[in-house]
């Protein structure tokens, strides 16, 4: 099954106007991912769930909302040249979705990003060479100012979302690190910024038709 973004189909006097969102294409979007179905969350710390119980990781929460099984492939530290060497072990599980956000260690240990962009970018050919769906979620650019205040997406995401047609869930963890009462440190979420960054996905994963 392929994902496509979401569309608005508007009909008057014979004209078709087709809309689309970030990351879409012209063809319709396919049925949703059923429940029962198999579905990866890759990443690093922020999808493990540091900085809170196991069972209050995104994933856990997402899987309880989605019907979805659910599988926590976040590792803590990861970067996105982690993530790529581990990639192949994610393809043999053939999952029907692949929910794949990764960048923020590389940001905090200055790896260049342009080498960032190209790891993302090899990970998602390499999912969806394997035909597995893949929705890209976009993390903070982290810098000194912004550790302590509000944070933004780190702009790639978008770019890369473009470029490779893949749907883009931003500005989850910008919202959830930019509010203290949603953080157990300076750079991860709590128990209920987890529960509200799941909720807002689950929001957009429905709003795009991969959801029910």
């Amino acid at each position: 099954m392929k994902i496509r973004g979401k569309f608005l189909v508007l009909a008057s006097m014979g004209l078709v106007a087709t809309l689309s969102m970030t990351g879409c294409d012209s063809e319709p979007q396919q049925e949703a991912v059923p429940a029962g179905s198999i579905v990866i969350a890759l990443g690093d710390s922020l999808t493990y769930g540091y900085g809170a119980s196991l069972d209050a990781a995104y994933p856990k929460v997402l899987a309880d909302l989605s019907h979805w099984t659910v599988i926590n492939a976040g590792v803590n530290g990861d970067t996105s040249a982690d993530v790529l060497a581990r990639v192949d072990d994610i393809t043999t599980q053939n999952p029907d979705l692949v929910l794949f956000g990764v960048g923020g260690n590389d940001v905090l240990q200055r790896v260049q990003p342009e080498t960032t962009r190209a790891n993302i970018t090899a990970t998602i050919d390499t999912l969806k060479s394997a035909n597995i769906d893949v929705v890209l979620i976009a993390e903070p650019h982290f810098s000194a100012s912004a550790l302590f205040g509000r944070v933004s997406d780190n702009p790639l995401y978008e770019d890369i979302a473009d470029a490779k047609e893949v749907p883009l869930y931003s500005g989850g963890w910008s919202a959830v690190l930019s509010d203290d009462t949603l953080k157990s440190d300076r750079i991860h979420a709590n128990a209920a910024g987890y529960r509200q960054f799941a909720e807002g996905l689950h929001d957009y994963l429905q709003e795009e038709g991969v959801a029910r």
